[in-house]
This record gives structure tokens, C-alpha cells and sequence, in this order.
């Protein structure tokens, strides 16, 4: 069998999952050159929450981020995950927003598009794979995986061969919460190759324990990569170590053909920022580990935690957990990544915590049993979805297509606050945010200029 590929989610996936996406650009310089030695197959390094947390917290330009890390990186691949026409906000945005996104990362340096729908609805990523197609890149188009009477392994290999049918370039399993058991991934990824004319790449989180089993079990049913994070950045609710992934699979016909100095070199710095900035290490508590029950994610359980504490009901989270379940089967087993995570999850703690089961919806939660996020994988309690709508009727056209045009508006709004395209984009994602950035931005470059 050939080598298993490995990417590096180190720069994207593994600081946002343990770090809360806090680790500063100048953080990674110094250590990229060594990095892109590797010879990872690549580096997921922009997108997910990245941008946003860049912006509202970081005070970086994320675009000049991927910028300089692409100056720096030279013979690996640079990736990005993109949410569909969410790209990497939190809601839908119009086509030519979209358009426009994508063809800004590619020419700024992203080769490979990973793109995925909270729902698995293929119409909700068309705008983004057909766009990404279009640039020359590669399209890597995700399944969602989660657990349900729904999900089943049919459900997974025909939604891959929709995929494949519009043009993606390979797969990504997507196991967000780390509910992927090994014997499951070996009958997955089986199922997968046997079907498939492209590559099938498979990502998890170590959350509950089970991930590195879950890579060896993928690795001998022929999966062609795997996310690894370096050591200090995995464990926890972040992705299996590197290392130990590459050294289990030395003695096997699957050997990733990576050395261990460079890897152990690389994760020696990454234990030195994670000590310098005070930030902690992944590790898998028994509350993770009950994810096998209530299949809530780590990073999500965190802010249930967070929310609870605002309105002084911390010990109800067990209450909340339950609650999660039950509205997840109300709402057609939504798999529990952003944004239906945070809609699935709201909810609940609103139930629990008025005492009154759906006596008050939030906005996004009835968007989502209206439509507007796209087809849900099961079918909405019918009792639930009155409760919700009363005499609204849900839509059943792909939720983009209600939606306007927005750049030329956006441009009128800023102004000259915006001196690129990929200013405006930044704008057209996060308004708000983006308007403050912007003058400050603006600010710094006018003091350089007088000093």
C-alpha cells in the first residue's frame, strides 16, 4: 500500500481547538521554514475561526497573515476550511461575496479548499466548489460526520459520490466531536475507497481517546491522509499528535516515510510559545470523554459552560446536556458543528433555563426550522416545527438564492476605509468588526508615514 499522507493543522484547527485561535502570526514565523520541511502533504493554516478571531481579538489582518505564511512556505500545500457559503462567518452570505472570497484566498495562497455544510447540503457548497474549481485549486468538498438513526454508512458514500459527481478533487471525513470508533472508520473508509475514484482524507479530534485508533483502523482500510497537529497543540479537543501517529505507522505498511527529529524539533518550539503565552496543553477529561453519550463537542461544551455562567447556572449543565439530545431528535439530527452547534445548543439552555420547552426561540433557531441554513438531515417534530412557525411556510429553495447581492453596497458603505478587495471582504463578512479594524488600520498607516 503507499504512503499515508499527513497534514499539519497546527496553524488552524490545533491552536483554535485548545488556544481559542490565539496564537499571533509572529508566533509562527520563526518556526514555518523548518515546518515546510517536513514534508507534510500540507498545512491547514487559514480559515474556520481563524479570521474572525484575527480581526475581533488579534488586531492582524488575516489576509496579510496568509500572505507571509505563503512567502514562508514554499514546497507544502496551504489549505484553508471554508463553510460553504457561511465561508468563515456564521451565517449564509450571497454568491458574489462568495465568489469573490474564494478567489481572493487563492491568489493569496491557498491550494487546497476544504469545504464543508453543517447539514451535508451539496447546495450550500456548489457556489464555493464551482468558484475554487474555477481558480485552477484544489477542491477537497467534506462529509460531516455524526451519529444518528440518519447517518447511516449508505448516507455517508452517497453524499461522497455527489460530491465527486460535481467535481470535488477528494473527500474529507469530518468527525468534529471525535465519535469516530476505529472498527466504524475501517467499515467507513472501506466503504468510501471501494466506491470513490478520488482520495478520502479523514479528520477527528483526540476528545474522547479514541483517534489514534481511529487513524491505524483508517490507515489499513486504505485511507489516503490524516490531520495530525504537533504535540503541544494536540490531545484534548484538538487533533491526534504527529508523533505519534508517524511512529505507530513506521512499522506498517502504511509508513507516513516522516522522520521524528524534525517533528519532535518542531514541537520543542510550540512548547515554548504554549509556556511564553500562558496557554494550556490538550488534555482529555472524563467530562470529554462522555462525548461517546451526549455527542457535544469540546470547544462546545465550553461555551454552554460560559453561557450558564452568565446567567449564574453553572451546575444545570448536566440538565443541558440531556436537553441537547432531545432537541437535536426534535430538529432533525443536525450534526453538532458551527453554526447548527450553537443553534442546537441555545436552545437547550433556554429550555432548561426558563423551565418552558421551546417557550421562547431564538431568532436562529427558527431561521433553521424555516430553511435558511438548508435541508435538514432528518425530519422536524411536526408538533416542534408548528410551536416554531405557527402559518410561516419553510422554503425550499437553496437558502442563497433569497439572498442579494451585497459587494457594491458594502463599498458604498466603507468607503476609502477600504484600500483592497480584500479589505472589502473583510467588511462584507463582519461589518462591525471590520469597520473599527479598518480605522485603526488606517490610523497605524498614517503614523508610519509621518514618522
Amino acid at each position: 500500500m503507499k504512503r499515508l499522507g499527513v497534514t499539519d493543522t497546527t496553524l488552524r484547527d490545533g491552536h483554535q481547538s485548545l488556544w481559542a485561535t490565539r496564537m499571533r502570526v509572529d508566533d509562527m514565523l520563526p518556526i514555518l521554514e523548518r515546518i515546510d520541511d517536513i514534508g507534510y502533504h500540507s498545512l491547514e493554516v487559514w480559515g474556520g475561526a481563524t479570521f474572525d478571531v484575527c480581526v475581533r481579538f488579534l488586531d492582524e489582518d488575516p489576509w496579510e497573515r496568509l500572505r507571509v505564511i505563503r512567502q514562508k512556505v514554499k514546497k507544502t500545500k496551504l489549505q484553508m476550511l471554508l463553510r460553504g457559503q457561511s465561508l468563515v462567518g456564521y451565517s449564509h452570505y450571497p454568491d458574489d461575496v462568495v465568489e469573490r472570497f474564494v478567489v481572493k484566498a487563492a491568489e493569496n495562497g491557498i491550494d487546497i479548499f476544504r469545504i464543508f455544510d453543517a447539514l451535508n447540503d451539496i447546495r450550500n457548497l456548489e457556489k464555493a466548489m464551482q468558484v475554487a474549481k474555477e481558480t485552477g485549486k484544489h477542491v477537497q468538498a467534506s462529509v460531516v460526520y455524526t451519529i444518528s438513526p440518519v447517518h447511516t454508512l449508505d448516507h455517508y458514500v452517497e453524499t461522497a459520490l455527489k460530491l465527486e459527481d460535481r467535481g470535488a478533487d477528494s473527500i474529507c471525513i469530518k468527525d468534529m466531536a471525535g465519535l469516530l470508533s476505529p472498527y466504524r472508520a475501517f467499515e467507513l473508509i472501506s466503504g468510501l475507497k471501494a466506491r470513490l475514484q478520488i482520495p478520502v482524507q479523514l479528520h477527528t479530534h483526540y476528545t474522547g481517546g479514541m483517534a489514534v485508533a481511529t487513524y491505524v483502523k483508517a490507515a489499513e482500510a486504505g485511507v489516503d491522509i490524516v490531520d495530525t497537529a504537533s504535540g503541544p497543540l494536540a490531545f484534548g479537543s484538538s487533533q491526534p499528535p504527529a508523533e505519534t501517529v508517524v511512529r505507530i505507522l513506521q512499522e506498517s505498511s502504511r509508513d507516513t516515510g516522516l522522520n521524528l527529529s524534525p517533528l519532535f524539533e518542531v514541537s520543542e518550539y510550540f512548547e515554548d510559545v504554549r509556556i511564553k503565552r500562558g496557554f494550556e496543553r490538550g488534555i482529555t477529561r472524563i467530562s470529554a470523554m462522555r462525548v461517546f453519550e451526549h455527542q457535544v463537542p469540546g470547544g462546545m461544551i465550553s461555551n454552554l459552560v460560559a453561557q450558564l455562567k452568565e446567567q449564574q447556572a453553572s451546575e444545570r449543565l448536566p440538565e443541558v446536556l440531556l436537553e441537547i439530545a432531545r432537541v437535536r431528535k426534535e430538529l432533525g439530527y443536525p450534526p453538532l458543528v458551527t453554526p447548527t452547534s450553537q443553534i442546537v445548543g441555545t436552545q437547550a439552555a433556554v429550555n432548561v433555563i426558563t423551565g418552558k420547552r421551546y417557550g421562547m426561540v431564538p431568532g436562529e433557531v427558527r431561521k433553521y426550522v424555516q430553511g435558511f441554513y438548508g435541508k435538514v438531515p432528518g425530519e422536524i417534530d411536526p408538533d416542534i416545527k408548528k410551536k416554531i412557525l405557527g402559518k410561516t411556510e419553510a422554503i425550499a429553495c437553496r437558502p442563497a438564492d433569497l439572498i442579494p447581492a451585497r459587494l457594491g453596497q458594502c463599498r458604498n458603505e466603507i468607503g476609502d476605509l477600504a484600500t483592497t478587495e480584500e479589505d472589502l471582504l473583510t467588511y462584507a463578512l463582519f461589518p462591525m468588526v471590520a469597520r473599527k479594524f479598518l480605522e485603526e488600520k488606517k490610523n497605524r498607516v498614517a503614523e508610519t508615514k509621518t514618522e
